[in-house]
């Protein structure tokens, strides 16, 4: 963040700037504290090419040229946290990108890198302090705190270090842009580290982790409790479209979209089998139960209080990540490495009553429920979150929730710095029968630089990479609403309410 005198002179010295202060080789060279930077080498234009195994064809060969960093961190004896940062040769913008990932992270997103590239941003990622996924390192309390939080906030002093030698000036503005596991670093560079990002783009954040993975236990518990609670994935399709028989309309269009699932009431009861019966197109009674489980909240026997919420409607094509032949991995790891150290451990086993056994990561490491964005909001950042409707990875209704809590802990005022955005249809992280195609980028970056806030962004649903209907995105609580007259595939027919 930057006074308007200093950002002034930052603009300044950089429009005078032609040229790099430093070669990328010179970079190899350079020093910063507890790092080693371990490749500065020049990409030519088109030169990058996939890691192998990949197969297919090239996904960097547009790549403008560019210099490839690569280093290493130690913020801790045991920290051995590996971060990669790409900065345009010409032509750039004058901001700094940070990237997340996915899931347990142990790798670097090289493709959210190179879209970052292509927009002219110098841009840097990093795998959180270990390789691969889930597994024993989550044992150890430094490596957690790498990645739960420290990992991303190092990366990103390190990288701007990096930005300023190379440049010869700092980025005059810095985003965060990340969707999942992702998200949630997003959440918590705000929390945590304020001064990190003038603007973050949090996508459908796992921010509870503990909740999520019983959650995600809980259902397998369920689908698994014996033969006949199994829903064979070939049922999915028929719960979806009895779901949107029941919901679709209304929001007073047809599209094979739910725009509000919390308006929804619908029963998978009204595709019970008649006796005898048992096809694709209809659930036998323990099917229905299991059904009707998966859209419940994961409640604590004991205390009653809601430790999760459940998928929405709209969510059943996706059903085979938690109600699949196998627990969902992530959700299971967890269990097995983090709550307990017990590889072994039988899921259906697993207690949900059991308050220390759910809270034992929720100390601030991981999940990022803070509440507290003071600090982020008095220096002016600007959030913008979002989350599909229909995501069958990370329930919605968590974003939800959260939003709310902060709004209750902080005021209405908040909304001036930090918007969710519900997406009706979406999966996880896009895809899906909604308007999944937006810009949330373009968006923020209007609201930090320009101080216009997005009371509406513009999406659109692509078939074969085409847009065959356009929708506006609303921030919650409203909802994109037909007017009743125009066209119902053009945003220009909706308005928020």
């Amino acid at each position: 963040m930057k006074t308007a005198i200093a950002l002034a002179a930052s603009l300044l010295l950089f429009a005078g700037s032609a040229h790099a202060a430093s070669s990328c080789e010179d970079l190899s060279k350079l020093s910063i504290p507890n790092a080693t930077i371990t490749t500065a080498q020049s990409v030519a234009a088109g030169a990058f090419t996939a890691p192998a195994g990949r197969g297919g064809a090239n996904p960097f060969a547009s790549l403008p040229a560019f210099c490839r960093v690569l280093a290493t961190l130690k913020p801790t004896p045991g920290s051995d946290i590996t971060i990669e940062v790409w900065l345009p040769a010409n032509n750039w913008n004058g901001k700094f990108q940070g990237v997340g990932n996915g899931v347990w992270f142990g790798n670097i997103d090289q493709n959210s890198l190179a879209t970052a590239l292509r927009r002219g941003y110098a841009t840097a990622g990093t795998d959180t302090g270990h390789e691969g996924n889930g597994g024993p390192w989550m044992r150890d309390k430094e490596k957690l705190i790498d990645y739960g939080y420290r990992s991303v906030h190092e990366m990103t002093a390190a990288a701007k270090t990096i930005v300023n030698a190379f440049y010869g000036n700092a980025p005059k503005f810095s985003y965060f842009n990340s969707c999942s596991s992702g998200g949630r670093e997003a959440l918590k560079e705000a929390q945590m580290f304020p001064d990190d990002y003038d603007g973050i783009v949090a996508g459908s954040p796992a921010l509870n982790t503990t909740a999520r993975s019983a959650y995600a236990i809980h259902v397998a518990q369920v689908v698994h409790k014996d033969e006949a609670s199994f829903i064979p994935p070939a049922k999915f399709a028929a719960i979806h479209e009895a779901a949107l028989q029941a919901c679709d309309a209304l929001d007073g269009v047809t599209d094979r979209v739910i725009t509000n699932p919390r308006a929804c009431r619908f029963d998978p009861a009204v595709i019970a089998c008649k006796a005898g019966e048992d096809s694709n197109s209809c659930l036998t009674a323990a099917q229905v139960a299991t059904a009707r489980a998966l859209y419940q909240p994961l409640v604590n026997p004991k205390t009653k209080k809601v430790i999760n919420p459940g998928l929405e409607p709209g969510s059943e094509p996706g059903w085979n990540v938690f109600a699949g032949p196998q627990p969902f991995g992530t959700a299971l790891q967890f269990f097995q490495f983090m709550a307990t150290s017990n590889p072994q451990i039988d899921y259906k086993t697993i207690d949900f009553s059991n308050d220390a056994t759910l809270a034992a990561i929720d100390n601030d490491v991981v999940n990022a429920k803070s509440t507290d964005l003071k600090k982020f909001v008095s220096i002016g950042g600007r959030m913008i979150q979002y989350h599909g409707w229909s995501d069958p990875q990370i329930p919605p209704g968590s974003s939800v929730n959260y939003y709310e809590d902060v709004l209750k802990a902080m005021g209405p005022q908040v909304k001036d710095n930090y918007r969710l955005f519900m997406v009706p249809g979406m999966n996880h992280c896009g895809g899906g029968d909604g308007p999944a195609s937006f810009d949330m980028l373009t968006a923020l970056e209007q609201w930090v630089e320009q101080k216009k806030a997005p009371d509406t962004i513009p999406a659109a649903h692509l078939t074969n990479g085409q847009a065959d209907r356009t929708r506006i995105l609303c921030p919650h609580p409203q909802v994109a609403t037909y007017t009743g007259s125009g066209d119902p595939n053009s945003a220009a027919s909706f308005v928020c309410k």
